[in-house]
């Protein structure tokens, strides 16, 4: 695990497009967060996805499985369910769902 791999998962268009495919799903069929600020904005098609992106990517689970396939030169890390499962991603999406107010509030 490094920052090299952090930044290169962050980067990586199948990984991104499979959280942002959680977080669309979330927003749609969870009742918990269905009615959240957030996921208006997903619903709204205006929420900005890289929210998500970093919280997924740096989950202890996601970056050790992804720096692994990187090391074993998988050519589709962020791709390959079997590197890192759907399970992986919507548990690490679920608990970092932004809370209310979205976007925050600042001073």
């Amino acid at each position: 695990m490094s920052y090299k791999t952090v930044t290169q998962s962050s980067n990586d268009q199948a990984l991104r497009d499979r959280i942002q495919a959680a977080v669309s799903q979330e927003a749609w069929n969870n009742p918990d967060n269905a009615d959240s600020d957030y996921a208006t904005n997903v619903q709204a098609s205006t929420a900005n996805f890289q929210v998500m992106i970093w919280p997924v990517v740096s989950a202890t689970d996601v970056e050790a499985a992804y720096a692994s396939a990187v090391a074993a030169e998988n050519p589709d890390p962020g791709g390959d369910e079997s590197v890192i499962t759907d399970g992986m991603i919507l548990s690490s999406v679920q608990a970092n769902w932004p809370e209310n107010p979205w976007p925050p509030v600042t001073a």
